[in-house]
């Protein structure tokens, strides 16, 4: 068994409440696994740090049904409890083959896990209970556990809501308080990742002292403790031998990567070499590709460009043809030059001849992408889906892009973008490898090839 953690809709503290309960759990030294709903990277780096064990993250669009239950039942394994954090409302998702396709809902449905609903309770008294009936009502095959009323101002503010519900019978697990002292920095993509912030322990420690009382533990660690559910993990080729030394960049400017695809590189034969582009003067030594992960390289753009050593020798390995994957900020950081949001402009690493300006205006979205060149990762012609999140531009368009893409959006658009020069594939989308393992697979065979 495990538990959903689902909002009523974005902002209700859905988070802080995941948070709270993991910090809780791993104060009690206990075994958690922790999972996020969609296509997010920082929220799961919140999760790993309290639990030690990396998040998965599942996403039917960017994977598949069949790897979401696989992820699931294989990460489940061998720990005492299980921690779903939903996206969006409930039931937010997109219309692909349900209308609410991988939404909150969706996963609850597939995984058959009940769903512990998060309720803003700022502005409501009575008409909780409305909203409590609808959501549980609206689909008979998602089984809501109980409820958490967030943001509650007094205990006369507490009496009203609980009399509210009471005719509903809907337990209520947890009751927080309006925390104005608790929060969690964040900026133009969510809350600012974990390895830019200090004293984080402290709000760990807030947050487990604060879930020791908001939450009935008699009801909830039953639902969250794990029957071990059999499960094979995904699929994957036979690994290539020897070992290929890979570099990826990791650190505070480069960190959106999803576990699933660095154990794929692993299982498939790669030895993973993590370094930094923000603090080391040259590229790890022998490696025989590259992974430029995102991240937020407009933050740290005057140390990045202060690093001349290595921007020159990353251009001139690049240019000798080492196999290199570069997605979003791993683009943003081929460029020219990056403009941040004051107007300030620093240089790159110069091998895509165009400069990435950071704007108001916010790309965001699930796209499905056709290959229009063959690279180290796709053929020519391959088509899988891939998810975009940013707030820079390009100043200048590839003549020959890499990539079509397109909006799941009726009758939208189908635009182009990406680069491929030499043996680098750049791309603002972002893939989860889950149900393509032939795309490590070919990245590492273009490695071996690789003879600098």
């Amino acid at each position: 068994m495990a538990l959903i953690i689902a909002g009523e809709r974005s902002g209700v503290g859905k988070t802080t409440v995941t948070l709270a309960i993991l910090a809780f759990l791993a104060q009690q030294q206990a075994k958690v696994q922790s999972f996020k709903v969609g296509p997010d990277y920082i929220d799961p780096m919140f999760h790993s740090l309290i639990t030690g064990r990396p998040c998965r993250n599942l996403d039917p669009v960017l994977t598949s049904e069949d790897y979401v239950k696989a992820c699931f039942a294989h990460h489940s394994q061998g720990v005492k409890y299980n921690l779903i954090e939903g996206v969006m409302g409930l039931f937010d998702g997109i219309p692909l083959t349900l209308p609410d396709y991988a939404s909150t809902a969706h996963i609850a449905r597939l995984l058959k896990i009940p769903v512990l609903l998060v309720l803003d309770c700022s502005r409501l008294s009575g008409s909780i209970a409305a909203i409590a009936q609808g959501y549980c009502n609206f689909d008979p095959q998602v089984k809501i556990a109980g409820l958490i009323l967030n943001r509650v101002a007094s205990p006369r503010h507490q009496a009203l809501l609980e009399n509210a519900l009471e005719p509903l019978s809907i337990p209520i697990l947890g009751i927080l308080n309006r925390q104005d002292a608790l929060t969690i920095p964040d900026r133009h993509l969510g809350l600012v990742p974990t390895d830019e912030l200090t004293d984080l322990h402290r709000l760990f420690d807030q947050l487990a002292t604060l879930a020791q009382t908001a939450f009935r533990w008699s009801t909830l660690l039953p639902l969250l403790a794990d029957t071990h559910p059999s499960g094979s993990p995904p699929s994957v080729p036979p690994p290539l031998t020897p070992p290929l030394r890979i570099a990826i960049a990791r650190d505070r400017a480069f960190n959106f990567y999803y576990p699933d695809n660095l154990d794929f590189l692993q299982q498939q034969g790669a030895e993973l070499v993590f370094w930094s582009p923000l603090e080391d003067a040259h590229l790890p030594p022998h490696i025989q590709g590259l992974y430029l992960g995102g991240g937020f390289p407009e933050v740290f753009a005057p140390a990045l460009a202060a690093n001349h050593g290595l921007r020159h020798n990353l251009l001139q390995t690049l240019r000798q043809g080492l196999p290199t994957y570069a997605e979003c900020g791993g683009l943003m950081y081929l460029c020219r030059s990056i403009t941040n949001f004051a107007g300030e402009s620093w240089p790159m690493v110069g091998l895509l001849p165009s400069d990435a300006q950071m704007g108001q205006r916010l790309t965001l979205g699930y796209r499905q992408i056709t290959a229009l060149q063959s690279t180290p990762l796709l053929t020519c012609g391959q088509s899988l889906w891939g998810h975009e999140f940013h707030r820079s531009q390009l100043t200048v368009s590839p003549q020959s892009p890499l990539l079509q893409s397109q909006s799941y959006h009726p009758n939208s658009p189908i635009m182009t973008e990406g680069w491929k020069m030499h043996q680098v594939h750049a791309s603002y989308i972002h893939l989860h490898w889950g149900s393509h393992p032939e795309l490590p697979q070919r990245f590492l065979t273009a490695c071996r090839q690789y003879s600098p």
